[in-house]
């Protein structure tokens, strides 16, 4: 009788698994990886899902216990920070390799690649690949919740200027955009004689009164009030105010000097016309066209007022206009203005056309005026000057007419105008219905004086079509040199940024 025996053959160097049977090459356990992963999972323990908190205002991820950091999908700050997350679990296993699995960027998923290894039975090392799914979270931050809290604030602050016309926080305005001094500011809050800038830390305002400094003539005053106090650790919250006050004193404003200033400064006539604010207060005497700049220090060591205010601007007609070629100047004159002529003109009323009353006077604008054309000025022969300067001069010293500027067609000028500027984003109340008319004298200030316009960005606005540089009745314009192209960064369906 025969018997016949089913022998399994094993190849030298290797055992049969003791669960399945099949052959493998021998290790501690003498169990094959499929048995031996049946029976073990390294990753118990491990979570497979976790939830990461993101801020979408400023674009963070939240490190614990308190820690807020910026960083870029599938780099290595986010990797180290979902590790992080699950850093205990894996204190327990060996980490080998972990790497990012792409995900859709607007899905609010992150998905990690986790390769560990763990010694099991009898000294085996077992080595597993799986995934961990991070759930991204939105939560605001605490410095983005202050912000849009809006009451949340440190410093502030306050920009103030005792005048009826806001050309020069127009003016103002453009050099903070320009600059960026608004970037760190929790909101910008617009009052009926000036702008409060609110920050969250006493440094961000200090450096905006420094920038203020150094644009407008200004002086400030520094207070702070005690909020809260911790005995214990000595520390201290205050709340810090900047008062800033501008110098009441406008572009187009006529100005009386004192006489030690006048005499101070060249020997000119008090009677000035103020051409334009920067940094100093640039004067311009229209007898003589000696010209003079009077900083912020000087002007609150001798001060002076405007005579009038912009509404008080009447409409003339030039009747005659003679330029003046030889102009005796006195001994110790000062500087004479190249980019003005002087001239003497005829000038009357439109609201008095039907009589032949006509004032006679000297101007800077002798350059710019013909016969019949229209001009802006002040009447100081029927006006109340209420000055303490004025009152101590003689009579005959004092113009009867001062002519400001030449008069456009308001409506043709805004209708061709092709350039536009950008404005910040303030918070407004009790606004004047005037503001309206001064914003658009600010814009045709820009037209006439190139000095002011280098410090601003013009923008081209595409909607208006392209004209020549100056229109049928001579009125200044913008070149297309000077203006910069509006940039608009947008978002398709795809995430993908594009230009338009």
């Amino acid at each position: 009788m025969e018997y016949m025996t089913e022998s399994v053959t094993c190849t030298p160097g290797h055992i049969l698994c003791c669960d399945c049977g099949v052959p493998i090459s021998p290790n501690p356990a003498n169990i094959c990886v499929a048995c031996l992963r049946s029976k073990v999972d390294i990753s118990q323990g491990i979570p497979k899902q976790v939830s990461i908190s993101f801020c979408k205002q400023c674009q963070r991820y939240f490190q614990p216990p308190g820690t807020w950091i910026q960083c870029a999908l599938e780099s290595r700050e986010l990797l180290a920070l979902c590790l992080k997350k699950i850093k205990a679990p894996l204190s327990k296993v060996r980490l080998v390799d972990a790497s990012f699995v792409w995900t859709e960027p607007h899905s609010k998923r992150l998905k990690v690649k986790l390769t560990i290894q763990k010694e099991v039975m009898n000294g085996a090392i077992l080595q597993q690949v799986f995934v961990v799914d991070y759930v991204v979270q939105p939560q605001m931050c605490g410095d983005c919740h202050r912000v849009e809290a809006k009451d949340f604030w440190k410093a502030v602050v306050q920009v103030r200027q005792k005048t009826l016309h806001k050309k020069t926080f127009y003016y103002l305005e453009q050099l903070i955009l320009k600059y960026g001094m608004h970037q760190n500011t929790l909101r910008i809050k617009e009052i009926h004689d000036g702008l409060d800038f609110y920050y969250s830390s006493k440094q961000h305002a200090q450096k905006m009164v420094e920038f203020l400094q150094c644009t407008v003539p200004t002086r400030y005053k520094a207070s702070q009030r005690l909020i809260s106090q911790d005995i214990h650790s000595n520390t201290y919250n205050y709340k810090s105010t900047f008062s800033v006050e501008i110098v009441p004193i406008c572009k187009d404003n006529v100005v009386c000097l004192s006489s030690k200033l006048a005499q101070s400064l060249g020997n000119m006539n008090q009677i000035c016309v103020c051409i334009r604010v920067t940094s100093v207060i640039h004067l311009i005497d229209p007898n003589t066209l000696q010209v003079a700049d009077i900083d912020g220090n000087t002007f609150w060591s001798h001060l002076f007022n405007s005579l009038c205010h912009p509404r008080q601007l009447e409409e003339f007609i030039v009747m005659d206009c003679s330029i003046v070629r030889d102009l005796k100047r006195s001994a110790g004159a000062g500087m004479i203005s190249k980019k003005h002529t002087l001239g003497e003109v005829w000038v009357q009323k439109t609201s008095e056309m039907n009589t032949d009353k006509q004032y006679f006077c000297r101007t800077h604008l002798g350059h710019l005026l013909n016969p019949g054309d229209l001009v802006l000025g002040f009447d100081l022969a029927n006006c109340n000057l209420n000055d303490e300067h004025v009152n101590k001069m003689k009579s005959d010293r004092i113009p009867d007419v001062v002519l400001i500027k030449k008069s456009y067609d308001r409506t043709k000028r805004q209708r061709r105008r092709n350039w536009k500027l950008k404005e910040l984003a303030k918070e407004r109340e009790n606004m004047d219905a005037d503001n309206e008319r001064q914003y658009q004298d600010f814009l045709e200030d820009l037209e006439e004086d190139e000095a002011i316009r280098k410090n601003v960005n013009i923008y081209r606005d595409s909607t208006i079509p392209v004209e020549s540089d100056t229109d049928d009745e001579g009125a200044p314009r913008i070149s297309l040199a000077e203006m910069l192209e509006d940039l608009h960064i947008s978002q398709d369906a795809t995430g993908e940024e594009g230009r338009t």
